[in-house]
């Protein structure tokens, strides 16, 4: 006759189940700071590619297309870069997307606490970048007229810089990386 034998169940008593609980939570605490901040780079990092490569995208499509192509902030008064831009063919001539405008492409707002300010060759309102058919940044009137400028983007105490030529190109740098090669006119309001 074959008797199988009980074996003893091994098992955490409570105590132990909860020092190995208390632990995990004061780990875990430590390391939330660390990780909401590590999150807040990352965003703020996905804002300016966004940005940089709505950039690149619109010049794309001015040159494809073989018309000049606008991108704006998507903020009615045309001032915020912050609550998000829209690429278009300004069929009107307003520098606003509208109706009679082709929408090209939009992009909602960027993530909170993350500030843009715009500094180009004209400062009146609205703000925009426009494209002629050969790439160039060009003015809303004329596609002859160069128009350059500086969007930076700041959070937390981190600066980035999209800084266009008059070419049209445009670049990202970092101040505090790059120094007097991504100086800027204005600082983190």
């Amino acid at each position: 006759m074959n008797r199988a034998r009980a074996c003893p169940v091994q098992a955490f008593s409570l105590v132990e189940l909860m020092t190995v609980l208390f632990i995990a939570a004061i780990v875990l605490a430590v390391a939330m700071p660390d990780v909401r901040a590590l999150i807040r780079h990352y965003r703020f990092n996905a804002a300016v590619n966004d940005l940089a490569g709505a950039i690149d995208m619109t010049r794309t499509q001015a040159m494809a297309r073989g018309q000049r192509v606008m991108l704006a902030p998507a903020d009615p008064g045309g001032a915020d870069w912050s609550l998000g831009w829209v690429a278009f063919v300004d069929r009107d001539g307003d520098r606003r997307p509208g109706a009679a405008d082709e929408l090209v492409s939009m992009h909602g707002p960027v993530g909170s606490g993350i500030v843009v300010s715009a500094v180009f060759t004209s400062q009146k309102l609205p703000d925009y970048l426009a494209y002629n058919p050969a790439g160039r940044s060009c003015s809303a009137n004329s596609s002859a007229a160069a128009r350059w400028g500086t969007l930076s983007l700041f959070q937390d105490g981190q600066t980035r810089r999209i800084k266009i030529n008059m070419l049209g190109r445009a670049r990202v740098c970092d101040p505090a990386r790059d120094g007097a090669d991504c100086a800027g006119e204005e600082e983190e309001p």
